[in-house]
C-alpha cells in the first residue's frame, strides 16, 4: 500500500489532455519552423506584425517580423521561427509605442472551437500560405 493520496478521474482525463495538447504543439512547431525556412528559401518577403487589441478596435504596431497565415491577421508564423497569437492587451503604452508579442504554443489546429469554416489544420495553412507566395495578401 503507498501513501500517495488517490488521484480523481476527472484530474486524470485532465492530466492526459494535457499531455495530448503538449504533444501536438511540439509537433505543430517543428512544422512552424520548417515553413520559416522554406518561406525565407522561397523568397517570400516577411512584413512588420501588428496586433488587435482584445476586443477588436486599431491595431497596433510590433517589432516582430513575419507572414500572416490567416487573411483577418491573427495568427503569424515570426521569422524566428516562432508562432504568434496576433492578439494583446488594449494598453495606452501599446498605443503609442507598440505592443510587445510573446511567441505562443501552436496548435495542430488553426481555429479550433471557432465558427464552423474557420478551423484548418496547421500543416493546411502552413502549405496555403507558402503556395500564395509575394502575391497571398492580394
Amino acid at each position: 500500500m503507498t501513501d500517495e493520496p488517490a488521484v480523481s478521474p476527472h484530474l486524470r482525463r485532465a492530466q492526459a489532455l494535457e499531455r495530448q495538447r503538449q504533444a501536438e504543439s511540439r509537433q505543430a512547431a517543428v512544422m512552424v519552423r520548417k515553413f520559416a525556412e522554406d518561406a525565407r528559401a522561397a523568397g517570400i518577403e516577411p512584413v512588420r506584425f501588428t496586433a488587435r487589441p482584445y476586443g477588436g478596435g486599431a491595431r497596433y504596431r510590433t517589432a516582430v517580423e513575419g507572414w500572416y497565415l490567416k487573411r483577418d491577421q491573427t495568427v503569424g508564423v515570426g521569422t524566428d521561427g516562432q508562432f504568434y497569437v496576433l492578439s494583446v492587451a488594449p494598453t495606452l503604452k501599446a498605443r503609442v509605442t507598440g505592443a510587445h508579442l510573446e511567441p505562443a504554443e501552436p496548435p495542430l489546429e488553426l481555429g479550433k472551437g471557432g465558427r464552423d469554416g474557420e478551423s484548418m489544420p496547421m500543416q493546411v495553412a502552413l502549405d496555403k500560405r507558402l503556395a500564395g507566395g509575394n502575391d497571398w495578401a492580394r
